[in-house]
């Protein structure tokens, strides 16, 4: 133990990389930690992103007639257009959310401790759509100040989603931690693909103030912002990526 610890010592006193020290010594050391590739991170976001949507789908079922000879169903279910329009939304925003994690995370290689800290910011905003979206759909018919109030909460979250998604890549590019056959240039192009949603999101935020519907319909509009294909998205079908 002793002439290991020696050996470490010599190391760290010769100026030798952490990583250098860890392959004579063959043991992970303080500052030269074992690292990690992407999986497990992708996997848990994955699992959540998949409870988002399952908590939003279970939340229809409270919107079948407690009393079917009340009143017809059609008239029941156009009551409750509040509840299907939040519902609608929030799948189109939650599905764009997956797509495009799942489109920026194939191209990181390592995690690190911030990454990972960054990525959790990220969910913290993605869980509660479920509920930001049912408040939505109670409060939609309410009064100017609870659409305001309602729909400001909702997009805020839409809009703290973004800004930590644009920091994750923003760290895995200036850490290190994308696939070394990334070329600069692509990099660059998602870079600059990804500012331009809390930017607008930003707007439709501010537009909660003017219409709080308007607000969301904007939203609905900018998810084709990272639908349609663009730089760092999967090639079409037929076309075979260049490495």
């Amino acid at each position: 133990m002793k002439e290991d610890g020696a050996a470490a010592a010599g190391d760290e006193g010769n100026g030798s990389s952490s990583g250098e020290a860890t392959a004579r010594s063959g043991r992970w050391l303080v500052g030269a930690e074992r690292e990690r590739d992407s999986g497990r991170v992708e996997a848990f976001s994955d699992a959540v992103i998949a409870i988002v949507l399952t908590l939003m789908s279970v939340e229809l079922f409270g919107l079948i007639p407690a009393d079917p000879s009340a009143e017809s169903l059609g008239a029941a279910l156009v009551h409750e257009w509040p509840a299907f329009l939040a519902y609608t939304i929030s799948f189109l925003i939650v599905g764009q959310i997956w797509v495009t994690h799942h489109n920026m995370w194939r191209y990181v290689e390592r995690v690190d401790q911030t990454l990972v800290a960054l990525n959790l910011a990220l969910l913290f905003f993605v869980a509660p759509i479920p509920w930001t979206a049912s408040l939505l759909a109670e409060y939609l018919r309410g009064s100017y100040d609870e659409q305001v109030l309602t729909a400001g909460i909702y997009v805020g979250v839409i809009l703290g989603e973004a800004v930590f998604f644009n920091l994750s890549w923003w760290w895995a590019a200036r850490r290190g931690l994308l696939d070394a056959r990334m070329h600069p240039d692509l990099v660059r192009a998602v870079s600059r693909r990804y500012r331009i949603g809390p930017l607008l999101y930003l707007l439709a935020f501010a537009a909660v103030f003017v219409n709080a519907v308007l607000s969301l319909a904007l939203y609905v509009l900018l998810i084709g912002l990272y639908i349609f294909p663009g730089a760092g998205d999967l090639p079409s079908a037929g076309r075979k990526a260049r490495v």
